[in-house]
């Protein structure tokens, strides 16, 4: 059995898992939404697994956070090259998929 759940219940789902802090709101929301694009395309339904998700996604709020954790990157090119970029509107911020 599923459960359709709206961004609401994404975001509860991570502060009920004592990870509300992993991720901004607004990081939370585009991660919604990326998930609900890759459902889209795949039309395969995907679980909602916080643990994983906060295991497998990082936020940073630039380019040069993510050069702290990565010396291999320059550019926002060179991490689009590696990974997958999740852009937060109104922001300068972004998700990534950790590699």
């Amino acid at each position: 059995m599923k459960k359709t759940i709206n961004v609401y219940d994404f975001e509860r789902a991570f502060a009920e898992m004592d990870r509300k802090d992993n991720f901004s709101y607004e990081g939370k929301k585009a991660l919604f939404d990326y998930i609900e694009s890759i459902e889209e395309d795949t039309g395969e339904e995907i679980e909602l697994d916080v643990i994983a998700l906060c295991g497998d996604f990082s936020e940073y709020e630039n380019l040069e956070e993510v050069k702290d954790d990565y010396r291999n990157i320059e550019t926002l090119e060179d991490l689009e090259d590696r990974t997958q970029v999740i852009y937060i509107d109104g922001t300068d911020g972004f998700i990534i998929q950790n590699f």
